[in-house]
């Protein structure tokens, strides 16, 4: 069982917040992305909230909030872990490989859902992994599919 109860919901870019915004904004500015969130395929966010296990919750945020914007070349994340300012990640989806976390190895020592990916991301230099956990929902499980989807054809 996962150290986290979690759900995904559908959103527009409208819908988000002004803090979101202002942090795609200014990642988009900060590695010259140009125009890449003209054609959403989707975006979601999905929520995170630590589960207590005993007195204690235990080590890791107590509340992970990303919104997710997928486009038919881009995936770009903002992530917001408790009260801490939000950050941002992206990769270009013909630089990344997706996977179902529950097909990991990991996963029968840490039991959870969503998706692993591994590449490489706009701002770093080697491959590295990155584990975006959604719920077993039904916007987690459209968001996973076209996801998966979207890859594939970006490496066409």
């Amino acid at each position: 069982m996962s150290d986290y109860n979690r759900s995904t919901r559908e959103v527009t870019l409208a819908g988000c917040s002004v803090e979101v915004m202002d942090a795609l904004n200014k990642h988009i500015e900060s590695y010259n992305l140009g125009r890449v969130l003209d054609d959403v395929l989707i975006c979601v966010e999905a929520n995170a909230e630590k589960i207590k296990k005993g007195v204690f919750s235990g080590p890791g945020a107590k509340s992970v909030k990303t919104v997710i914007v997928l486009t038919p070349r881009w995936l770009v994340q903002v992530i917001k872990l408790d009260n801490e300012a939000a950050f941002v990640r992206s990769a270009r989806l013909s630089d990344i490989v997706v996977s179902d976390y529950e097909r990991n190895p990991f996963y029968s020592k840490l039991p959870d859902t969503g998706v692993e990916i591994s590449g490489k991301f706009t701002d770093t230099r080697e491959s590295s992994s990155s584990f975006i956990g959604l719920g077993k929902d039904a916007a987690g499980e459209k968001f996973r599919g076209i996801l998966t989807q979207a890859a594939k054809n970006a490496k066409k």
